[in-house]
């Protein structure tokens, strides 16, 4: 009789112990990403916009641009409306978001989770990394967000968006870490110096500038955009390590310097330097390696000046293997203004050791 009392106890704790990682335990009947948010929530916030954009098209008159030149000013404009979401990281009321949210506003607007609404001012911008700050005014009461490490994340791991897509404030949607490291020219911005954060936690318009946070409650990414097709989409966030960098320096009223080669570059392997190099009709003969191949050299860049010429193929800088231009370009990324940064650099079947010294990446 024990035995078969003893059956139905065996049955319960193992049914226990086999619960899923993310169900609550302590009988409050929440979820761990219940309280994942309730650490983060107050930091969030949404950011409303304006800007001044001219009325082009409703007259056609008002399209030629000796007309556009002579009137300046006062050519007939509309007030546009924008919409993203932004997270506190100081206390003294600096808020993070995307630089496209903020682009070309007149005026900013930030809304707390206490509803209050209050005039924001950008501090910075940057368009390379798409990270932007904004303040509000100070003693207005608000709580940091707790900011994660990026580099701690593995793919799996569990992934929280909040922000106000489509308008709907205070909204939250779970998910995984899809990918690391995904380089954004492969999402067709070249314009860009990103590694994101890919996730399959829904992002949608309004989300932009809300934070990406991990199980523990900690900020680990900045949503950024989404990529929607036939299926679910694909949501990307922007690494907060890389982030936070950024966000000292626009914070302080400076700008973010990248360094610039002046290099076009596409990728290489021997599978395709084995294709051109059996064609006839091939232009140059290409070293059957993986690399970053120079498509084409910028005049008067620190490219040029060094020596580089089209048809080099990038394998190593500073010491490290450059299997592919995305390596190379977060190489750089990472290296200095004016110093040295050394490329070797097949050119046919010669290798070259070559100096560098990276320069400012010059305005669009």
């Amino acid at each position: 009789m024990r035995r078969l009392l003893a059956l139905p106890l065996l049955l319960l704790v193992s049914l226990w112990l086999a619960a899923p990682a993310w169900a609550d335990r302590s009988g409050a009947g929440h979820s761990f990403v219940a309280s994942a948010v309730k650490r983060v929530a107050p930091a969030v916030v949404r950011i409303d916009t304006e800007r001044s954009v001219p009325r082009i098209g409703l007259d056609p008159s008002f399209n030629d641009p000796l007309l556009r030149e002579l009137f300046g000013d006062q050519m007939p404009h509309s007030r546009e409306r924008g919409q993203g979401s932004g997270i506190v990281i100081d206390a003294k009321g600096l808020v993070l978001t995307n630089a496209h949210v903020v682009d070309g506003a007149d005026r900013v607007e930030v809304s707390l989770p206490d509803g209050r609404e209050l005039e924001g001012r950008v501090l910075g911008a940057d368009a390379i990394t798409d990270l932007a700050v904004v303040s509000i005014p100070v003693g207005a009461g608000v709580k940091a967000a707790p900011l994660g490490d990026s580099e701690a994340l593995e793919v799996g791991d569990w992934a929280i968006a909040l922000g106000t897509p489509y308008g709907l404030e205070r909204t939250v949607t779970l998910g995984i870490v899809s990918s690391l490291h995904r380089n954004i020219t492969s999402l067709g911005f070249s314009d860009k110096r990103l590694e994101l954060i890919q996730t399959d936690a829904a992002i949608n318009p309004g989300n932009s500038g809300g934070p990406l946070i991990n199980a523990d409650g900690e900020v680990v990414g900045i949503n950024t955009l989404v990529r929607s097709g036939p299926g679910a989409g694909l949501g990307f966030a922007i690494p907060i390590n890389l982030a936070k960098g950024v966000a000292a320096q626009l914070g302080n009223g400076g700008s973010v310097v990248h360094p610039y080669l002046g290099l076009q570059l596409v990728p290489l392997n021997a599978r395709l330097a084995r294709d051109n190099n059996s064609d006839p009709n091939a232009l140059l003969q290409l070293p059957e390696r993986d690399g970053a191949l120079v498509q084409r050299v910028i005049p008067e860049s620190p490219a040029e000046k060094a020596g580089l010429r089209r048809g080099d193929l990038v394998v190593a800088a500073a010491d490290q293997s450059v299997p592919d231009p995305a390596t190379l370009l977060r190489l750089v990324e990472g290296s200095t203004v004016g110093e040295v940064l050394p490329l070797t650099v097949l050119r046919g079947e010669q290798e070259l050791q070559l100096s560098i010294r990276p320069e400012a990446l010059p305005s669009a």
